[in-house]
């Protein structure tokens, strides 16, 4: 059924895409875009970008923007739950788990994992593939992730991620000997024009992307990094790392092209990258709350045997 909406003077000049969002709550603006770029929301019957400028008089006609149903398999997966509550659960996922299905990776994803969990309790604003999932870490990146049970809650924490309000705190171990205990990468990420799985710096199209470091601990070849975010790209600390020379221990993708796949006997399988610690306000009352996630085991058998024992000033 097509809905169509004629606007008004107070209405004018508007972007489409944010001007829809304030009528369609329960919709995330991410997919209003999608609708707008797929011709499923038109202006005066003409496709037009989410940027679109409304003027007195325009129709806007809404086609189809109801999320499609997913045929995605619930599986009866192991989930260690760090937080729960009847809007958000936190999980710490697992290295080698694929947060969400995806050509190549359809089952035994964390998404399988939740809607196993969860039953019918998650938002769906995200379309077919990504039942509750509001954002997301890398494969082999463990650690404290989100997932929201209903759409109300969905919205709420997709707007404090906008405004880089909600806390996100990796552990991670980098190649090489910092001569500052402390700094920030402060570079735009962008997808790469010569490989279009990869992320790099100061690219075309790309957006800010802002990163704190503090040094725990280190020697001379290695060191046990604490990561701040204030945005959160793909990739953001794997490509940052590697662009000031400290890459992720482990990263096939950014790291040293001779690399180990496995040190002092521990099995790396990726980038050595924890999600730590989680800080966001509760949908519901509003609370701020902080969950941390505990390292991983090979995590912590590596910085036992790399001698990465924490110290007050970032040098052992």
């Amino acid at each position: 059924m097509v809905e169509s909406i004629t606007i008004n003077e107070e209405q004018s000049n508007n972007r489409l895409d944010k001007f829809l969002n304030e009528c369609y709550m329960d919709l995330s603006r991410n997919h209003i875009k999608n609708c707008i770029k797929d011709g499923k929301i038109l202006v005066n019957n003409n496709k037009v970008k989410a940027g679109y400028s409304l003027k007195n008089g325009d129709i806007v006609s809404i086609l189809d923007i109801e999320p499609k149903e997913i045929d995605i398999a619930a599986q009866d997966i192991p989930l260690d739950i760090l937080y729960e509550d009847g809007d958000v659960l936190v999980v710490n996922k697992p290295k080698d788990m694929v947060v969400h299905p995806a050509p190549g990776h359809y089952d035994n994803t964390l998404v399988n994992a939740i809607m196993y969990y969860c039953k019918e309790d998650l938002s769906g604003i995200n379309g077919e593939i990504r039942p509750g999932i509001v954002h997301r870490i890398d494969k082999d990146t463990t650690g404290s992730l989100i997932v929201c049970k209903n759409d109300k809650a969905h919205n709420y924490i997709a707007e404090q991620i906008k405004e880089h309000s909600i806390l996100r705190q990796y552990i991670g171990i980098c190649v090489g000997h910092f001569n500052t205990p402390e700094g920030v990468v402060d570079k735009p990420v962008g997808r790469s024009s010569s490989d279009r799985k990869k992320m790099c710096v100061n690219a075309k199209n790309s957006k800010e992307a802002c990163t704190f470091y503090r040094v725990i601990s280190q020697n001379d070849k290695y060191s046990l990094v604490e990561f701040t975010l204030k945005t959160g790209r793909t990739h953001q600390i794997r490509v940052h790392m590697s662009s000031i020379n400290h890459p992720l221990l482990g990263d096939e993708v950014y790291g040293t092209k001779k690399f180990a796949k496995s040190i002092c006997g521990v099995n790396l399988m990726g980038q050595c990258l924890h999600a730590k610690t989680i800080g966001f306000n509760l949908p519901s009352t509003k609370e701020f709350v902080k969950i941390e996630a505990p390292l991983p085991e090979y995590m912590e058998t590596l910085i036992d045997k790399l001698e990465l024992k924490q110290s007050q000033n970032g040098r052992t």
